[in-house]
């Protein structure tokens, strides 16, 4: 393969990497091959080659993604410019907002609850399981 072809497609994996969309590359491995990564509206292997015009959809933990490919990178760039790898549908944008603002009015409960419960709290623990 020659840099030019290089530079116009690239595995699925490292694109998800670069654009920020996981943490590691292996991390985005493991998302293509679980499924929630989806190119075209196909499941596919993370070597799967990308170029623009392509459409993913991409599930994280609760948040998905539907974006249009607009470039790749073989390095991973600040976040102002890995925003630009990438166009986010409005249908997509639209849809993480509704449930952004769900999670805001109806958090999970015990989300508040951080580290290990008091003595007082484990006192009541103890009485509501006795």
């Amino acid at each position: 393969m020659t840099d030019e072809a290089d530079q116009k497609c690239q595995r699925i994996d490292k694109w998800l990497w670069a654009a920020r969309f996981f943490k590691t590359r292996s991390l985005a491995a493991a998302a293509v091959d679980g499924g929630r990564v989806k190119w075209n509206g196909q499941h596919v292997k993370p070597a799967r080659e990308l170029k623009p015009g392509d459409e993913l959809e991409i599930v994280a933990g609760e948040v998905g993604w539907t974006v249009i490919v607009r470039g790749v990178n073989a390095q991973r760039r600040p976040a102002p410019e890995a925003r630009l790898l990438y166009e986010e549908t409005a249908a997509s944008a639209a849809r993480r907002l509704q449930q952004q603002e769900i999670r805001r009015l109806a958090p999970m409960p015990g989300a508040d609850l951080k580290g290990r419960p008091t003595k007082k709290a484990g006192r009541l623990i103890r009485g509501f399981n006795e």
